[in-house]
């Protein structure tokens, strides 16, 4: 019979991402052949497993554990996966050049670059090409790899400004010493340097865009730079280079402050841990770290790693990863996350996971992969650009060839052509989507929200509806005892029966009901002869008395007193869960208990109403009478009930069809395919599940529905600042090009125009860093 082991991939495979990386089915393959009978992926505790079925005649545990490190350790040595550090980019082309590149050269399996995180996450085959070759291939491009531990210098970090205040600088000293009368070969001198330092990173994008076959809006400033210089208005082009450049420089730094709200957040989590190893704490980089490792968290000091606390009670502030505002309390048992706050208590967590698999680095590198992803509107305007700046080279070839044919002077022609070309150049329209992008997805992080990607972004500013699993998302997921009812005695007296009874079961309502009772203050002694009665109840004997404890088929025979027949149909129409308490032969009363409602969520269903949510419906599993009974508590619309895991789905695609826009909201796990069917899928309680993180479109980190409207409402404001920018940025090109056309303006006001209304986008966009709902 075929044995199992165990092993964490990340020690198999140290170096791949998460599971869908093709190493690891390469690794599958190579056991196999070694003889195993299967190898496969299991998810267990948080983290991926790789489970490995052996014959034990033919393998030893520790010969399997040998194969797979040998086999990892050889996959490792010929697939290299590098995340590498890019400088130099100073707008999205910059990517998809680099990508292209790198993607053309022999032995790279994968090359994918993220503008706003600055980073190359690369594969490559080490027997057909080399790391430095792929180093010299991205400098060779006039990009830099940045290795760990080396960060841009101030210069590096601000060379774009630097050679845009030269090129202002000698366009100044140009202009005036024309102005003075000075030698033409010093003016020209003068503004030939400015042309050189302010078109020194437009012409080396526009060079490796022609390189790609891609037309983009560099082209189009240095055709329009180099007519002007051609026509002799050199002082003029040497404006808009400046100019030009002096966005790009303004815009880059905008968009560093966005991309540094999400690095800010991997700074929290703290370099070193305090261990106990050997009976001796000894300080470790948190790299160093082990699932097993117990650390010690002092009062005020973050939490090293996620784990779970072995010992010590405190309130931990975990406002960096779910944006909860009230500390949390911990003790024994519980879950703490990597980068959060212990208070006044010391702790001892036991870690549970890899440093670069806490859910705050997991959740940084979502961020940073929603980042690259473009939403519908960028899409859009991507594809409206591939056609447009080709089309405005058309227009202004004709514009510059057929007015002569009609007499028109030449040198006019010419000029309004480059003034046309200035401003047709949709600069403002290529980053107005992409700097409202990166700053929505970065204020919602920092509120407890991953939101991964523009799509989904734009996708919760357009909701009409949103549907809401039942238990866990809309009530607690635990019953609770709500009543007790005593018909015969007083409701001490019938609570301590059925807690002395209840004691002795693990059953979650039975556990309800001993918890109201220590609540109360109340003791017993213990019950004895205790007999379950499945799916009815329990009798046993306490202080003598014989008890039966259960709902009403446990007195099938009997007939009910009348006031006890009312209660129960009374709660019954709650939605209640009944249990009846009989003490020899004598009704003591009746409990009930429900699971219910979250706190807050009648005001957080009311919020979304005002914030333009028309319907809210519930999915459950339950009867009518119990979901109708918590819809009616709580303020919901509709109820659909007895719903399985695949009613929910049709349930979902019938509510897409009658309300447009849905949103689905649950736990990630058993409402993955009714959140796949969709508009948005949003999990509750992220920070607790790698589930969540990885199933749901937005995930809601803490276990907190409050932050539902937040996140619908930032959406909304981010549609409405993508569609304010794209107004001002085809605003002013549909403005621009009759003026220039007819002379009305020239290519200065129109170098000015232009280039302010990118930096008046980028501007807005950055708005949404600092909203507040």
């Amino acid at each position: 019979m075929a044995e199992k082991l165990k092993l964490d991939l990340s020690l198999v495979l140290p170096d791949v991402a998460d599971e869908r990386d093709a190493c690891v089915g390469r690794l599958t393959r190579l056991l196999q052949a070694e003889g195993l009978e299967k190898v496969h992926l299991v998810s267990e505790d948080g983290g991926t497993r790789l489970c490995l079925h052996y014959d034990p005649q033919q393998f030893s545990v520790s010969r399997v554990r040998e194969l797979a490190q040998a086999a990892g350790a050889k996959l490792g040595n010929h697939y290299r996966h590098e995340s590498l550090r890019i400088d130099g980019m100073d707008c999205p082309t910059c990517a998809t050049v680099i990508e292209h590149a790198l993607q053309r050269m022999g032995g790279v399996l994968e090359a994918s670059v993220s503008y706003a995180a600055e980073r190359l996450r690369l594969e490559y085959d080490s027997e057909k090409i080399e790391r430095p070759a792929i180093v010299r291939r991205i400098q060779a491009l006039g990009y830099d790899v940045l290795e760990p531990g080396r960060e841009a210098g101030w210069f590096a970090e601000h060379r774009e400004l630097i050679l845009s205040g030269v090129a202002g600088l000698l366009l100044l000293a140009g202009w005036l010493a024309g102005l003075a009368g000075a030698p033409r070969g010093l003016e020209l001198g003068l503004l030939l340097g400015a042309y050189a330092a302010g078109g020194f990173y437009t012409l080396r994008d526009a060079w490796q865009s022609l390189r790609s076959r891609r037309f983009d809006i560099d082209t189009l400033m240095i055709v329009a730079a180099a007519g002007a210089a051609a026509l002799g208005a050199w002082v003029e082009g040497a404006l808009l280079l400046f100019l030009f450049s002096l966005g790009h420089a303004l815009e880059h730094m905008a968009m560093d402050r966005a991309r540094k709200a999400i690095e800010a957040l991997a700074e929290l989590a703290p370099k070193t841990a305090i261990v106990q190893r050997d009976g001796v704490e000894i300080e470790v980089r948190v790299e160093a770290l082990q699932r097993g490792d117990r650390v010690v968290v002092k009062p005020g000091q973050r939490i090293p790693a996620d784990g779970q606390v072995a010992s010590g009670n405190s309130a931990v502030d975990q406002a960096p990863v779910t944006g909860e505002s009230m500390p949390v309390d911990k003790q024994p048992g519980d879950k703490v996350f990597a980068a959060t706050v212990n208070g006044e208590g010391a702790l001892v967590v036991e870690v549970t996971k890899l440093a670069r698999e806490s859910t705050l680095a997991r959740m940084v590198e979502l961020v940073a992969e929603a980042q690259t992803q473009k939403s519908p509107t960028q899409r859009f305007t991507d594809r409206f650009e591939r056609i447009f700046v080709p089309a405005v080279l058309v227009g202004v070839g004709l514009l510059i060839v057929l007015p002569p044919l009609f007499g028109f002077p030449f040198a006019v022609s010419f000029y309004r052509a480059m003034a046309v070309l200035v401003a047709a150049s949709p600069c403002a329209l290529a980053i107005a989507t992409p700097s409202a992008v990166l700053s929505g997805i970065a204020r919602a992080a920092r509120g407890g929200v991953l939101i991964k990607g523009g799509a989904h972004l734009e996708n919760l500013g357009v909701l009409t509806a949103i549907a809401f699993d039942k238990t866990g998302t809309l009530t607690i997921g635990k019953p609770k005892l709500t009543d007790v009812v005593a018909v015969s005695g007083n409701e001490e007296r019938l609570l301590t029966v059925a807690a002395a009874v209840e004691n002795r079961s693990a059953h979650p309502l039975a556990q309800a009901v001993v918890t109201e009772a220590k609540g109360r203050g109340l003791t017993w002694g213990e019950a004895g002869e205790v007999e379950a009665v499945t799916g009815k109840g329990v009798r046993a004997e306490f202080e003598g008395q014989k008890v039966a404890i259960g709902n009403a088929r446990l007195f099938d025979g009997e007939s009910l007193p009348e006031v006890i027949q009312q209660h129960v149909l009374r709660l019954q129409a709650e939605g209640k869960t009944i249990m009846l308490i009989q003490v020899d032969g004598q009704f003591l009363g009746v409990v009930a208990l429900a699971d219910t409602p979250r706190e807050g969520v009648r005001g957080v269903l009311e919020r979304l109403h005002q914030l333009g949510i028309r319907k809210t419906i519930m999915l459950t599993g339950d009867n009518e009478g119990v979901g109708r009974a918590i819809a009616n508590t709580i303020g919901l619309d509709e109820v659909k009930a007895g719903l399985l895991p695949e009613d929910k789905v049709k349930a979902m695609e019938e509510l897409g069809q009658r309300y447009g826009q849905v949103a689905m909201v649950g736990d990630g796990v058993n409402d993955a395919p009714a959140m796949a069917r969709a508009t948005v899928g949003i999990a509750m309680g992220g920070a607790g599940t790698d589930v969540a993180l990885e199933t749901a479109d937005v995930a809601l980190m803490a276990d907190d529905l409050s932050k539902l409207p937040f996140a619908v409402a930032l959406s909304r404001a981010s549609r409405r600042i993508i569609r304010q920018n794209l107004w001002v940025s085809l605003g002013v090109v549909a403005l621009l090009i009759p003026a220039t056309l007819f002379g009305w303006a020239g290519i200065g006001v129109a170098v000015l125009i232009h280039e302010g209304s990118t930096l008046v986008v980028v501007i807005n966009a950055l708005r949404l860093l600092a909203y507040k709902e």
